[in-house]
């Protein structure tokens, strides 16, 4: 009514709408109410986290960061008020398979089987490119993700999508991590299954591993990671030049996703975050003997081995050649 009332006379939208012209001019003179103000001050911090996201966040991702700075509200009060704001989340669109064998190459075997975990660093890494458009061309981008806390360890970018691209990432996990025995999880693609890439992996001490050709469940963490690039970037910008992309991308892994986004599979922490917490609460060497010299009950007994797979091949996991 307040919105109509230079076009229609109060009188006839109350006799329309089944009020009363007193209950509106009362309305209008009438304080907002403590829930209404409340509602405002909440939607004011919700505008904030959202944008600081890059406008990638939706209700969940907001509720837990107001639950971190110590605002206790709703779930769903969020998802309302980000509702009647016209504020969403990001979402993934579908994806095309881009997988190119080559014909008559050995590939690695399969170390994982679909079984993404970890239960420390350096343990399994998958790795997979993908491609950014722009004015001048296709961006490729490759990546090795850490499995166990989501990062992304080892990029490198370029025009072209040879074999010397995935080393480049591969030496700057390497350079980063300095692991030896790791698995390094692909899809079969030709420049992973090259000579170039398999003998680096023997000399690094890395085990390779891929999946099946043409089928995105194999390299599931890894699809995860591009698809999350393309809804909360790609899709939201265009380039025009390969490094307005390089620029971009750089900036989202290494200033936005490894040390801030929220992962849910995290416990809605960073990768970079979820590393600090692991390390804190894990316990110090301990000094003297080994456990077989040791004296019975004197100390407890070693923890488990972290999940592996490096004795599911007899030479290791390693490409024949």
């Amino acid at each position: 009514m307040k919105a109509n009332r230079a076009r229609w006379p109060i009188a006839t939208m109350a006799r329309l709408l089944e009020v009363s012209p007193s209950g509106y001019y009362a309305w209008l003179v009438r304080e907002p109410s403590k829930r209404t103000g409340s509602d405002a001050q909440l939607l004011a911090r919700i505008r904030t986290l959202h944008a600081s996201s890059r406008g990638t966040y939706g209700a969940p991702r907001v509720h837990v960061q107001l639950t971190r700075e110590g605002v206790h509200v709703g779930r769903k009060r969020v998802a309302r008020l980000m509702r009647m704001a016209g504020l969403c989340g990001a979402s993934r669109g579908r994806g095309k398979c881009t997988t190119r064998p080559r014909a008559g190459a050995r590939r690695a075997p399969d170390l994982v089987h679909r079984h993404f975990s970890a239960e420390t660093r350096n343990v399994l890494w998958v790795a997979d490119a993908t491609y950014v458009p722009t004015g001048e061309g296709f961006l490729y981008l490759a990546v090795v993700l850490d499995v166990f806390s989501r990062r992304i360890v080892g990029w490198a970018m370029s025009s072209h999508l040879y074999t010397e691209l995935m080393l480049r990432a591969l030496d700057m996990a390497l350079q980063q991590r300095r692991a030896e025995g790791v698995i390094h999880h692909s899809d079969q693609g030709c420049q992973y299954t090259s000579i170039a890439f398999g003998q680096r992996c023997r000399e690094a001490g890395v085990q390779p591993s891929m999946g099946t050709a043409g089928d995105c469940y194999d390299n599931a963490m890894c699809e995860s990671f591009f698809g999350t690039l393309e809804a909360e970037l790609l899709m939201r910008e265009r380039f025009d030049t390969r490094e307005q992309a390089r620029r971009a991308i750089f900036r989202f892994i290494e200033g936005w996703y490894n040390i801030r986004r929220l992962h849910s599979s995290l416990g809605y922490c960073s990768p970079m975050e979820f590393e600090q917490q692991y390390e804190k609460t894990q316990n110090p060497p301990r000094r003297g003997l080994p456990t077989a010299g040791r004296r019975r009950g004197r100390d407890i007994r070693p923890a488990a081995r972290p999940w592996t797979t490096r004795e599911a091949t007899p030479n290791g996991g390693h490409v024949p050649l």
